[in-house]
């Protein structure tokens, strides 16, 4: 695993790179409200997917001053522009490392990242090959929507009422390749006995069907 910053504008993000040696795509990850780079839950989700021969890049949005800001205010968590903007630095970022330029990219995003990595997805088409949302806000992608061209999972807790409702609304509203996947018994953060298991199981499944190489 490498440690990496990545210039986003003014701003300068670290972030977690793993890349297996088989590896053929590079699963950018948008981690929710409130989280970093260090969320467990996406932290597994990456082990799942790096053993799976997937690389991956755990990295926070937000830079260490605007985590303290947003811990008092909460004013950066629901800020979708500024999460997709930094998203869309870190996807170009990739495309000029030399270890990672030819890899295929994907996003993985949750909570409110969910919504951001879809208007990431929706900014830089040529690059996004495949996203999907763990307990997401596709919702607050909003416009961005019906632009998004790359194949989509939603994935949400069966106990999650209101998320699933917001992510029916976002699907309806989508014309690219998408996909609803409930897990039964599951709450938003997926905390029950195998839930994320299956969550990361979805997620690898979807990243290898979309990203392989036809």
């Amino acid at each position: 695993m490498s440690e990496i910053q990545i210039q986003a504008g003014g701003a300068v993000l670290f972030g977690e790179l793993q890349i297996p040696e088989v590896a053929m795509t590079l699963v950018l990850f948008a981690h929710g409200s409130g989280s970093s780079r260090h969320s467990p839950r996406n932290q597994f989700v990456a082990r799942t997917l790096n053993e799976a021969g997937l690389g991956t890049l755990l990295f926070d949005l937000l830079t260490p001053e605007e985590e303290g800001v947003d811990m008092r205010t909460r004013e950066h968590r629901f800020n979708i522009g500024l999460l997709a903007n930094r998203l869309v630095h870190a996807t170009r970022w990739t495309k000029q490392l030399e270890q990672t330029r030819d890899l295929r990219i994907g996003f993985f995003g949750s909570s409110t990242g969910g919504g951001a990595a879809l208007v990431a997805a929706a900014k830089v088409p040529e690059y996004v090959g495949a996203v999907v949302s763990r307990g997401g806000r596709p919702d607050l992608a909003a416009d961005a929507l019906p632009n998004v061209e790359a194949p989509t999972l939603l994935i949400v807790g069966g106990y999650d009422d209101v998320v699933i409702d917001l992510n029916e609304m976002a699907r309806d509203q989508m014309r690219c390749e998408v996909k609803l996947e409930i897990v039964p018994g599951a709450t938003h953060l997926f905390e029950e006995p195998g839930a994320l298991e299956q969550v990361a199981k979805f997620a690898s499944d979807w990243f290898s069907l979309h990203l392989a190489l036809k």
